[in-house]
């Protein structure tokens, strides 16, 4: 990133990839209770995969949009935000409504949307340096 090539703060390009590396690996905690299962390896390292999947596919985001594709990420936390969300409506309407569903929501859904909406922003004050030249 050269200084004539972009009028971006350098937080406002670091602190979404900083957050989103910390948002994965806050993610990854959870997938750590595979192994009070008792399932033997094959069975544990599938439980990984199946738990780790959305981290999987958004580490790939984040690779892909690291540099100049910000709006691949933005899209994508925005998604995966909605997708978490989506879950905990459907599951506190099966269940019926606990509060606990609205806390496990905020710890996860709130961050994904600020994530994305710090993408989004980036991305968009990119586009206005550009037509700016």
């Amino acid at each position: 990133m050269s200084k004539k090539a972009s009028h971006i703060p350098k937080w406002l390009y670091w602190t979404p990839r900083v957050l989103a590396i910390l948002m994965l690996l806050f993610m990854t905690l959870f997938s750590l209770d595979v192994f009070d299962e008792r399932l033997g390896f094959w069975g544990t390292l599938l439980g990984l995969f199946m738990h780790n999947l959305p981290v999987i596919v958004l580490a790939i985001v984040l690779w892909a949009s690291w540099k100049k594709r910000e709006i691949i990420a933005a899209v994508a936390f925005i998604f995966i935000g909605l997708f978490f969300l989506s879950r905990y409506i459907m599951t506190a309407v099966i269940n019926g409504f606990e509060w606990y569903y609205l806390s496990w929501s905020l710890m996860i859904v709130a961050p994904l949307f600020a994530i994305g909406a710090l993408f989004l922003v980036n991305w968009l004050r990119k586009r206005k340096d550009k037509r700016e030249k």
